[in-house]
């Protein structure tokens, strides 16, 4: 059936549905939605349950859009008037590309009213749909620049989604029923994360990282299962560490067109993490893989779907987010191929204990026959400490670095890792279990933070409520000091005592360089890793014992510091977690690939899977390709 022709006949079980008196002039296909737009949009928001009824029976997710929208100054004044006063807006932002407005405010409780009267309200006045989010507690300026970005190009994103609506409800027209994966990097190895997921129809890659470490370290991309890119239907992210999504702008530069799948959080930390791979390389080699323009198209072409919304990507699979619980806005990728095919899912990095940031991975799913999961600490003896025995031992170490008066330097990855450390030593000073002094943060963390009180939904049900109920956000603490320029860092470094949080976390390039540089060779300094360090990088040659280390082509860093390696604050499943994660999967799967973790503990974590559970189990290489169905 032609395209034309199938949204003729959607448009006419709409109307056998709707209500007299509500006009549906047009029905299109917008990215994985179907949208209708009608002159009477007020009417639409009166049948409050007609969206989820229409959603429901047709099977696709439903956006109701005026044909033409109020004027957002003139809308804003009306917004303005129907909200009662005490609702302290903050902010409104309109997206004309889903007509949705987004209104953040300090009470979001007043905008919405009892019962979303007052979010009706709004809708019958303006004819966008609004959606409130509470006003973040650090400004983010990643956040604010991408939501000025993508109003800046809204005719071009609507042309763009219309034509990827189109390619994504085309007819099946194979008769052949096959699934494939195709390994692309990340096989007993840590990082370089892609995989391909192909059927008859449907091409989907997911995730496209670098290797930390590794000169080479890209995804086989040159291989005839994804040539030309342009024949990708879809690239789908887990989350936003560089490992993972580093060079998805790169896929733009040779060839994609097509669409990038993530949770909004995920989005705007990729964007911000690889603009500023893009400053770290740039001063180590003569190329770099791609532009801020690729970084552009790439935010362009972003699609963001929330956990649990299952959205048609391809004529033939679905996807689904669950909460990875690693960092913030990760997501396991669960696709549901053809009409009850196959179900698989991809764990990206998740982590099945709840820490000060978020709650644990999921493990419950409607179906699930395989699962490519994990394996970064999949060795028999990769056991983590508590998170409680973790902190007690950090505690412990800046108590004895600060005491012979010298400064403790954290490399941390500026998502995740730096959050969790920054709780930390927030609730050891306010509770006196460490001296309060400054804890500096240098690098991209305190923008990721703003990030993390922008998406507050993510976090875990105690931060929130210490957040938004009690009124203390230890995010917000005196102890914390950003270094936003080279003369801070310098005070920093010639100053008194102090605690130092800075990326990059595998000290694979950052500023930690330099504090490394200037602290390294007096021993009243400490070097704490609180985050897994990549075989090849400077981060993981120190804790081997190297006494000297590179910096840049001539230098070298002598290490008369002590170093120190605190587990436990790792954002991965240690071996107990892996194998707890797999005993509690419902439904269980019929097979598991382990990946992401270097050859021993891949091969090991799916050897135990098998004794314990006799499920199938495979520790793939890269560049291999294995038949589903």
């Amino acid at each position: 059936m032609l395209i034309e022709d199938r949204l003729k006949e959607l448009k006419e079980k709409i109307n056998a549905k709707v209500p007299a008196g509500i006009n549906v002039s047009e029905v299109e296909f917008e990215g994985p939605e179907l949208v209708i737009y009608t002159d009477d949009p007020k009417k639409f928001a009166d049948e409050a349950d007609l969206i989820k009824i229409l959603a429901r029976d047709l099977r696709k997710r439903i956006v109701v859009r005026p044909n033409v929208l109020e004027d957002p100054e003139i809308a804003t004044t009306k917004i303005n008037a129907v909200v009662p006063d005490g609702a302290g807006i903050t902010d409104i932002f309109f997206d004309p590309d889903t007509g949705e407005v987004l209104i953040e405010a300090e009470k979001p409780g007043v905008v919405i009213g009892k019962n979303g009267t007052t979010l009706r309200d709004i809708t019958k006045e303006i004819g966008w749909t609004p959606k409130v989010v509470r006003t973040p507690p650090i400004e983010s300026s990643t956040v604010k620049q991408t939501r000025q970005f993508l109003r800046a190009v809204k005719d071009e994103r609507k042309a763009f989604l219309r034509t990827i609506g189109r390619r994504i409800h085309r007819d099946i027209t194979s008769k052949d029923k096959w699934v494939r994966v195709t390994t692309l990097g990340c096989c007993r190895e840590v990082g370089r994360a892609a995989f391909l997921l192909s059927t008859p129809e449907s091409k989907i890659l997911i995730d496209c990282g670098e290797k930390p470490g590794s000169s080479d370290g890209f995804p086989y991309l040159y291989v005839p299962e994804i040539s030309p890119l342009k024949s990708l239907d879809a690239v789908v992210l887990t989350h936003a560490h560089l490992d993972h999504c580093a060079l998805v702008p790169m896929l733009y530069k040779y060839g994609y067109e097509g669409p990038v799948y993530s949770t909004p959080a995920t989005r705007d930390l990729a964007v911000m993490l690889q603009l500023d791979y893009l400053d770290v390389i740039s001063n180590d080699v003569n190329q770099v893989p791609y532009s801020s323009k690729e970084v552009q198209e790439y935010l362009k072409r972003s699609i963001t779907l929330n956990y649990g919304s299952v959205t048609d990507i391809a004529p033939d699979i679905k996807l689904t987010y669950h909460n990875a619980g690693h960092i913030l806005g990760s997501a396991i990728a669960h696709f549901h191929v053809g009409d009850g095919l196959y179900n698989i899912a991809f764990t990206g990095d998740f982590n099945y204990g709840k820490t000060r940031l978020f709650g644990p991975a999921t493990s419950q799913f409607p179906r699930l026959e395989a699962v490519f999961m994990e394996s970064t600490y999949g060795g028999a003896e990769d056991l983590q400490p508590s998170r409680n025995d973790a902190e007690s031992k950090l505690y412990d170490i800046v108590n004895e670095t600060l005491r012979r008066g010298g400064k403790v330097i954290i490399p941390a990855f500026a998502v995740g890792r730096s959050q969790e450390v920054m709780l930390a030593l927030e609730e050891g000073m306010r509770l006196e279990k460490i001296p309060k002094v400054k804890v500096y943060l240098d690098g991209m963390i305190k923008e990721a933070t703003a990030i993390h009180t922008t998406y507050p939904e993510y976090l875990n049900p105690d931060l929130r409520k210490l957040i938004f109920q009690e009124g203390m956000n230890p995010f917000l603490a005196d102890c914390f000091v950003q270094v936003d320029s080279p003369t801070i860092r310098q005070d920093v470094i010639g100053g008194d005592p102090c605690i130092i949080i800075t990326t990059s976390g595998m000290l694979n390039g950052g500023p930690v360089m330099e504090y490394l540089y200037a602290l390294a060779p007096y021993e009243q300094n400490t070097l704490i890793f609180v985050g897994y360090q990549a075989e090849g990088t400077i981060g993981r040659r120190i804790q081997k014992g190297w006494k000297e280390v590179p910096m840049g082509r001539r230098e070298t860093i002598v290490l008369n510091l002590e170093i120190e390696t605190v587990d436990g604050f790792s954002g991965h499943s240690d071996r107990r977690q892996l194998m707890a994660y797999v005993n509690h999967l419902n439904p269980r799967p019929e097979k598991i690939f382990t990946i992401h973790g270097e050859e021993k503990n891949t091969i090991d974590l799916a050897s135990s899977i098998y004794k314990r559970f006799r499920i199938e189990t495979h520790s793939p290489r890269n560049l291999e390709t294995y038949r589903m169905v």
